[in-house]
């Protein structure tokens, strides 16, 4: 008897996995935005500023960030997949609206690999590469940005009439800076440290494909990643401004990018652990610049509640219309091999919508 084709097989656990995802993601939205005492306050003052004449434009202008702000991180992934295949634009959008909304849900975000390899047709495998390259970019943008910051609070409130420690601190940042930067363009020093620590080295395979990315490109990563990073900091500031928050632009910037890469540097359970980590980062950063904690509070709330929260809740759209299975297709009259035997298991397990 013919085995049974693999859509009658797992047909069923696809859509209750959809469902599951679809009903996960929907509690979490709930329990952030109307649950949580300080999350619900925070999304309601953004609405009434931006419903109301106080803080109007500063919210609309982050508001009209977000879909740039996303449309940024779609272009560096579309970038980094046509290395891989063809691939459209805006399969990149799709595939980062589905890895957006997965990656709330799972722990430190890592839904937002399967979500970007399930819109490939080919070599997912090494999109799993392709993802942590991704992700890497922004990591360095980050890391450039938020210790400047960080050194910003440590020569002026930490270190204040110790000069010696102040070099130190200074050196110590260019350090960091060079040792993140170096693994971007040498990614073989990544993958042999993989290969180094037992636990990790069946990971070594999929991370092999980052050595063959030009310099050119990676470059190219790293200017989007900073311009995503600016973009994000932006939107930041502006809900600042609507909350009332008023401090100089240059340790404003500081307090941002010192936030950004506490928050980066803390692994979360889901995105709602992100929450904690960067209102208690915000808070402290712009409390020694002498800014109260609640409009800073709600400010960072707001943040989160427009790039993360709405975003997740659009994604699942093209989560319930992905096509997790692909159907087998017959053979040639001739006896030719059949499609599906030609394609390994790992390709025809997902199979993106049109």
């Amino acid at each position: 008897m013919p085995a049974r084709p693999a859509p009658a097989r797992w047909g069923g656990w696809v859509v209750a996995a959809k469902l599951g995802i679809t009903l996960l993601t929907l509690g979490l939205l709930w329990h952030s935005l109307v649950g949580n005492e300080a999350t619900a306050a925070a999304w309601r003052g953004l609405l009434a500023r931006s419903l109301g004449g106080q803080g109007r434009g500063p919210v609309l202008l982050a508001l009209l960030l977000v879909p740039l702000n996303w449309g940024l991180e779609s272009w560096k992934w579309w970038r980094l997949a046509r290395h891989l295949e063809p691939v459209s634009f805006r399969r990149s959008f799709r595939a980062v609206l589905v890895g957006l909304t997965l990656g709330f849900v799972t722990p430190n975000r890592m839904g937002d690999y399967a979500g970007r390899i399930m819109e490939l047709k080919s070599r997912r495998l090494d999109a799993l590469g392709a993802v942590f390259l991704g992700r890497y970019c922004q990591l360095v943008a980050t890391v450039m940005a938020g210790t400047l910051g960080l050194l910003y609070f440590g020569l002026r409130f930490y270190l204040n009439g110790y000069p010696a420690a102040q070099i130190g601190l200074v050196v110590l940042t260019l350090v960091i800076n060079l040792a993140v930067l170096l693994p971007l363009y040498h990614s073989e020093l990544l993958v042999a440290a993989v290969q180094a620590i037992k636990p990790l080295r069946r990971f070594s395979r999929y991370l092999a494909v980052m050595p063959t990315y030009p310099a050119r490109l990676l470059t190219d990563v790293l200017l989007i990643s900073c311009l995503r990073y600016l973009v994000f900091g932006a939107q930041f500031g502006l809900l600042l401004l609507a909350y009332g928050v008023h401090t100089a632009v240059g340790p404003a910037a500081a307090a941002v990018a010192g936030t950004f890469l506490l928050k980066s540097l803390v692994p979360s359970l889901n995105a709602l652990a992100d929450v904690g980590v960067r209102e208690l980062s915000a808070t402290h950063l712009f409390g020694l610049l002498g800014q109260p904690a609640l409009p800073v509070l709600s400010a960072s709330l707001s943040l989160w509640v427009l790039n993360i929260a709405v975003p997740s809740a659009v994604g699942l759209i093209f989560v319930l219309r992905l096509k997790v299975l692909r159907k087998r297709q017959a053979g040639p009259a001739t006896g030719g091999t059949p499609v599906s035997a030609a394609v390994p298991a790992t390709a025809e397990v997902i199979q993106p919508t049109k």
